[in-house]
């Protein structure tokens, strides 16, 4: 029986980084199939995110797919502020300071390929 991991957030506004091919919906499936499909679980854990916490989608998609890739966010009903196009394929690095109070503002979450995160993020509005 696995244990899911659990993250303790702030009741602080949010910047929400996620890789969108294997991580949110298949793997290279615009490639093989010509069209997306979410991972199950991404849509529910998408609409969750508060109106007010920013979302940024990282993708090494060539610019060439960005039209093909907005439009199927667009057809689903997903929000997000940004999309960083042309990434380069290897690790993604985030780093960030920790607040005066020791509040640590940078988390990393690596999951299996094609199945969507599985972290409980929970806030603690003592943070």
């Amino acid at each position: 029986m696995s244990m899911k991991k659990k993250i303790t957030l702030s009741a602080l506004g949010k910047t929400w980084v996620l890789d969108l091919d294997g991580t949110v919906v298949v793997h290279n499936g615009y490639l093989a199939d010509g069209k997306d499909t979410l991972l199950s679980g991404a849509k529910t854990f998408l609409d969750a995110i508060p109106e007010g916490d920013m979302i940024i989608f990282l993708t090494s998609r060539k610019k060439d797919y960005a039209e093909l890739t907005e439009r199927f966010l667009k057809e689903h009903d997903i929000r997000y502020d940004a999309i960083l196009y042309e990434a380069p394929y290897g690790e993604r690095i985030l780093i960030n300071d920790r607040k005066p109070s020791g509040l640590a503002t940078a988390f990393a979450v690596n999951t299996e390929r094609n199945v969507f995160c599985e972290t409980i993020f929970q806030v603690d509005e003592g943070l």
